[in-house]
C-alpha cells in the first residue's frame, strides 16, 4: 500500500470502530450487514495496520451503521 494516506485510512478505520462500537455490534455482526469478511472489517479498524477501503466498501458500513458515509471522513483536525 501506498504509504501516502496511511494516516487517513487509520483515521477511518478508528472512526469505523467508533461508531461500529457506539451501535453495540461486534466486528462480525457489521461485517456481515457490510457485505466483507470478518478479516477485512478487522484490518480496516486495525491502528497499526492502516488497510486501504474501496469507496463501496466504505458506503455499505456507513449504510449498515445507518450514518452519512461523510462521518467516517470526518478526522475533526486529527491531520
Amino acid at each position: 500500500m501506498d504509504n501516502k494516506h496511511q494516516k487517513e485510512y487509520k483515521l477511518i478505520g478508528l472512526n469505523i470502530a467508533y461508531y461500529r462500537k457506539l451501535n453495540g455490534l461486534t466486528q462480525m455482526q457489521l461485517a456481515e450487514r457490510a457485505g466483507i469478511s470478518r478479516t477485512h472489517m478487522s484490518n480496516i479498524e486495525a491502528p497499526n495496520m492502516p488497510t486501504s477501503i474501496s469507496m463501496d466498501t466504505l458506503l455499505d458500513i456507513a449504510e449498515a451503521l445507518d450514518i452519512p458515509a461523510a462521518r467516517l471522513l470526518s478526522f475533526r483536525d486529527a491531520l
